[in-house]
This record gives structure tokens, sequence and C-alpha cells, in this order.
């Protein structure tokens, strides 16, 4: 059986109702499931948010094995791909040609990929590690930089790039060489045969919505964190849920224009706007910052990354069970909750590519600009903890560090009363290092939080795009209220779990759709492989 004998048409199951095309059941079934979760969550209140913290708890802890070992096989296919006659080909066949110019591609995938999350990170992970959770706590920051740095990039690197190079590639391929529908489904044609347009299908699908709007669900909540400290910072507004669900509901209403503006006049022009913006904040970052440390330090961490890249992959021997636990099996969950969007996302823009450059550019490009982003934020920001300079010392490591008193504040924040207040200090940690010492700090300050808001509405509506996609049997010209619906349930998620348990509510639905998620990717290395196998 091959996938050009697929008789299906995109569309075919849909249902048309009231100007709606939709597919059954797959929307029909994630919308009513979503809407029982929101009500659900509502009235169970306080209930929820313990659930919560102890569900992402346990699959972090339980299957710590299960998501590194699925990570470094991701990593190993990419690499595979990227030296083997596979990578010859075309998506789109010989004679297609790239539909936007590697600039605006490359601006796509990255703001749509980690544009919040680096915003979020940048400062207070590298600190973080630093300041002895990671089990080096008597050997002081500027000892424990080196590892710091590694395990930062380990979390930003190459792994969560190849989640979303293998769901990308596949449903590119599929789509443009095999004609079948953009949709999870179709990367599953070579396993199951016409089965994926039914109940198997069905299930693959409904995975990917639930992964994708719970992993949005999580980045908005950031956003609006640290949209909020920095109004905080500029402006003194006050920090809480409330104004986070009234700058949520506002940028939702914004990332609506996005929406129905569509891909080519919203997201794309947004997602340069953002790279452009994002590369001018890092460049001052550079300038007027500690510079030779930065230039210096991004040679450095790129080899004590390379270096470690290994044993920090191994699940057995790390001395840090339960930061390998809270932070990076998390992480790990995170982006594969995130790869049916991301993956979907670079798929829609990538025809014309190669196979070797899709994947040489979304695993190595994107590791690079991490590599360099974060050299530049955490380096400075830890230059400015070792000559005590500023107070991220006192904002961060004080709070988030481990002590004699209590021994496992980060490890177990997600568990303990300091939640809410690490948490806001993770948020503030980019302005208070922009007012430990840069000139201009107000004023980057104010770039950081429109990059903030930006990346929150690029997310926001290629979100919905890839959803609305999925959900509407792999129709890319769905009808505009469905994207509205898709935009609004991501706002709406992410308020409610805010509410009911914060951070750790909107990070224990990452990771709990993400397991299940992991284990349709790895299937789908193998359809990959046979599909390309094919076409040579």
């Amino acid at each position: 059986m091959s996938e050009q004998g697929s008789e299906y048409r995109v569309g075919q199951d849909n249902i048309r109702f009231m100007g709606l095309d939709i597919h059954n059941p797959v929307f029909l079934f994630s919308t009513i499931v979503i809407f029982v979760f929101l009500i659900g969550s509502v009235i169970a209140g306080e209930a929820a948010g313990a659930f919560f913290g102890d569900l992402r708890k346990s699959i972090t802890s339980t299957f710590d094995w299960f998501f590194l070992i699925a990570g470094n096989i991701f990593v190993l296919f990419c690499l595979f791909l990227i030296v083997s006659p596979l990578g010859k080909i075309k998506l789109g066949g010989k004679e297609a040609s790239p539909d936007y110019s590697t600039l605006s591609w490359f601006a796509m995938l990255f703001a749509a990929g980690m544009g919040i999350g680096l915003m979020f990170w940048s400062v207070a992970e590298p600190v973080v590690y630093a300041s002895g959770v990671w089990g080096y706590a008597p050997l002081g920051v500027s000892e424990s930089k080196e590892m710091a740095f590694a395990v930062t990039i380990f979390h930003w690197g190459l792994h969560p790039w190849a989640i979303y190079a293998v769901v990308g590639l596949a449903l590119a391929f599929f789509t443009y060489n095999r004609g079948l529908p953009l949709t999870i489904r179709s990367a599953f044609y070579p396993i199951f045969g016409d089965a994926v347009w039914g109940w198997v299908g069905h299930i693959i699908d409904t995975l990917a919505v639930f992964a994708t709007i719970f992993g949005l669900a999580t980045s908005l909540g950031l956003g609006a964190q640290q949209a909020n400290a920095g109004l905080n910072y500029l402006f003194g507004m006050e920090i809480g849920s409330t104004v986070q669900t009234i700058l949520i509901s506002v940028i939702t209403l914004i990332a609506l224009v996005s929406v129905v503006a569509g891909l080519d006049k919203g997201v794309k022009r947004l997602s340069e706007f953002n790279i452009v913006l994002a590369f001018l904040l890092m460049a001052a970052v550079i300038v007027l910052g500690p510079t030779m440390e930065i230039v210096a330090g991004f040679f450095a961490n790129t080899g004590s990354y390379l270096s470690n890249i290994i044993p920090l992959s191994n699940w057995i021997g790390r001395e840090d069970s339960s930061f390998l636990h809270d932070w990076t099996t998390f992480y790990w969950a995170w982006w594969i909750a995130w790869s049916p969007f991301v993956g979907m996302f670079i798929a829609r823009v990538s025809k014309g590519r190669s196979v070797r450059e899709f994947v040489t550019c979304v695993l190595l490009v994107p590791t690079v600009v991490s590599i360099l982003w974060m050299s530049a934020f955490g380096g400075s920001a830890i230059d400015q903890v070792i000559n005590q300079a500023g107070s991220l010392e006192n904002a961060i490591v004080s709070v988030a560090a481990p002590t004699a008193e209590n021994p496992s504040a980060t490890t177990n924040v997600f568990n303990s009363q300091l939640a809410e207040q690490v948490n806001n200090a993770y948020a503030q940690a980019m302005f208070t290092m922009f007012d430990g010492g840069f000139p201009f700090a107000g004023l980057l300050s104010f770039i950081g939080i429109v990059l903030v808001i930006t990346f929150f509405v690029t997310s926001s509506d290629s979100g919905s795009l890839v959803i609305d996609t999925i959900t509407a049997g792999g129709k890319i010209d769905a009808p505009v209220a469905q994207r509205v619906l898709w935009c609004l349930l991501e706002g709406s998620i992410a308020i409610v779990l805010l509410w009911t348990g914060g951070l750790s509510a909107l990070q224990a639905a990452s990771v709990a759709t993400g397991l299940p998620f992991a284990l349709i990717l790895l299937f789908m290395c193998i359809a990959l492989y046979k599909g390309l196998s094919k076409e040579t």
C-alpha cells in the first residue's frame, strides 16, 4: 500500500454547520473535553491546584527515563537524516521552490518555537543553576557557572529542536510529497494505511490538539507573568493573578486581529518584527554589558555543552535526581507538547526546502542562536552576581537556592509554599538585571515587555492556526470563526489554570499531555523513515 494510493480527500469527513467546517469527531470531542476541563477546574478550585502539583511530580519522577531516551532518539535520528542520502529529497518534489525567504522562514519558526521561553528563563535559569541547585553549592557561583551553562543550553539546544524537526519534516513530507492532509495522522500512513482516516487517526489528532493547547497555555501563563513583572518594574503595576488575567485577555484579543489577518499578513509580519527586535535587544545587552565576557563565554559555553551533553542525556548517574525531575523532565514534556503546534507551523512554511536543509536549519541554527542568547543574558546576570552588582543575588539566589533551613527550595518549588515568591522572582529576573548596572535600563525593559507581548501574540495566533487545521481535517483555509474559537480557548485555559494552581498547574497540564504524545512521536520517526526511503 502506498500513500499515493489513498483515496482520502481533505475535509471529506467534515461537517458544515452554521458557516463552520469541522472535522468529525476530532473537533467535537476536543472541544467537549476542554470545556469539561475548564468547568471542572473552576468548580474544584484549590483542590485542582493540589491535584496538578501532585500529577506533575508523579509523571516527571516516574517517566524520567522515557522522556530522556525519547529525546536522545530524536537527536540521533535528525543527525542521521542530515548525513544520509535521504537528505537530498526536496519537500514538494524536485521542482518545488520555497514560498518564503530564508530570513522570513527562520523568523517564523524561531518566534513560534521558543520566543516567550527564552525571554522568561534566559536570566533566571543560568543564575539558579550556578547558585547551587545542581549540587555544587559549596563551590559558589563563579565555580559553578560552566556547568550552569551546560545544563541551560542542554535544555534549549539540540534536543528540543530535534523534536520540532521530526514533527515538522514528517508533516511537510507527507503533505507536499504525498498529497495527504496537513494533519498529524497523515504522518502515520506508512504504518497504519487507510486506518489513519478512522479511529486510529482520530485519537492521534485529538491527542495532538490536547498537547498543543495545554503546551501553549503554559507559555501564555509565562508570558503574562513576565509582562506583569515588567509593568511592575516600570510603572509599579501590582503583581497578581487579577492583573495577569487582564493581560492574557487583552493580548488574546490582540492575537485575534493577527489570526483574522492570516498567515502571510499576520503571523509572518509579526514574526519578522519579533526577530528584528529580539536581535536588537540581544545586541544591546552584548554591547552595554560585559562584552568580552559574553564573547568568550559563547565559545566556552558551547564547549561545555558539547562536552557534557552525553552525561546530561543519561537519567542514571546524575547527582540531581530532584532537579532532573522538576526541570529536565518537565522541559522534555513541554517541548513534546509544543511539537504538534511548532512542527505543523514549520511544515506550513517549509515547502521547497531539501530534507538536509530543513533539518540542518531547524536543528542547528536555533541552537547556535540560543547559545548566544543565553551567553549574553545569562552571562551578564552571573557577572552581576559574582561582582555583587545590582540586586539579582537577593532577588533570585537568596529565594531560589537551597539553604540550611530550606535545603530543597528550588527542587520542590512547585510543591512548596515558596512557589509564588520564586516564580515572581523568575519573572522579574530580566528587568532586575537591566536595573543592576545597564545604561538605559528603562528603555531596555520597555523593549523586553514589547517582545514578551509580541511573542505572546505570535504563539497564540500560530497555535490557533495549527489547531484549527487539525480540527478541520487538514484544511488550511477553514472559516475564520474556527480560528477565533481556538484563540479564545487558549486564553481561557491559561486563565483558569493560573487561578486554580498557578504556574505549577500550567506545567502539570503540559506534562500530562506530553507523555502520551512522546510515544506517538517515536512511531512518527519510523513512519517518516519508511516514507523517505520509498521516495528515493
